[in-house]
């Protein structure tokens, strides 16, 4: 059983470190299995929001493989999507969430936040009535390079947004990112436009599991942790939400 090399509080955030990423998400896994479970202890269902992007592939994979969670119980949502791409898009985060997770799990129902809507603000009005609609129990998501969560980029990130679901534009080190994870051949081909969940949306939920591995997201990790808090770094938030576990490895974790 994968165990942490280290544990510690950053303010409020409790923070796992491991020494591979495979440990991480073993234990990571286990952790939402072992939650989930209570939950249906005490409620008939439950609710969870999950991220995508290349650096969660490996627990998803592990979740699923897994098993011990009885997914006809529980209605799942994403936390965001490329604006005007179709659902069958190489890099739909629907495709994704479709391919990694709703085919495999057959959950009680799969959310979709639909980035091709006719009209966008009227989709993010109905996705945030979905999410009003039910206590979220679980948020899994992950930090992106450069400090963001889900696709709330320094410029755009709000931590007392009044929103549920809103339209952002990706800064230059989004599309960057997006890029150098295989998704698109250049920036130029990035949207230049996504909908996203909003952070007083994603902290909402009543558990919090942030999955953080590979070097590449080492420097956000450490302004995430280390720096001030503040949408310059907008991962920072978590530093105030008790509620959240942080799951690294040595590798993101090696500049702490």
């Amino acid at each position: 059983m994968a165990q942490p090399i280290k544990n510690f509080v950053a303010d409020s955030l409790r923070v796992r470190v491991y020494a591979t990423q495979d440990d991480l998400v073993q234990d990571a896994a286990r952790e939402v299995q072992s939650y989930l479970q209570q939950v249906f202890l005490a409620q008939s269902c439950a609710a969870a929001v999950l991220a995508t992007g290349n650096s969660q592939i490996k627990f998803l994979e592990q979740l699923v493989r897994l098993g011990g969670v009885d997914w006809s119980k529980v209605t799942l949502f994403h936390m965001d999507e490329y604006l005007g791409i179709s659902a069958d898009h190489p890099a739909s985060f629907r495709r994704c969430m479709r391919e990694r997770v709703a085919q495999l799990v057959n959950p009680k129902v799969f959310q979709y936040l639909e980035g091709d809507a006719l009209l966008p603000i009227k989709e993010c009005e109905r996705y945030a009535q979905l999410l009003r609609a039910q206590q979220i129990d679980l948020c899994c998501l992950g930090i992106g390079e450069n400090g963001h969560v889900a696709f709330n980029d320094p410029a755009v990130a709000d931590f007392n947004d009044n929103r549920s679901v809103k339209i952002v534009k990706l800064d230059d080190a989004c599309k960057l990112q997006q890029v150098g994870e295989g998704h698109f051949p250049d920036a130029q081909s990035v949207p230049s436009y996504a909908l996203t969940l909003t952070i007083p949306a994603l902290c909402a939920a009543k558990k919090m599991i942030c999955i953080v591995p590979e070097k590449r997201k080492a420097k956000a990790v450490k302004a995430a942790l280390q720096g001030p808090i503040g949408t310059a770094c907008p991962a920072s938030i978590l530093r105030r939400q008790a509620h959240c576990l942080l799951f690294l490895d040595a590798e993101s974790a090696n500049l702490l």
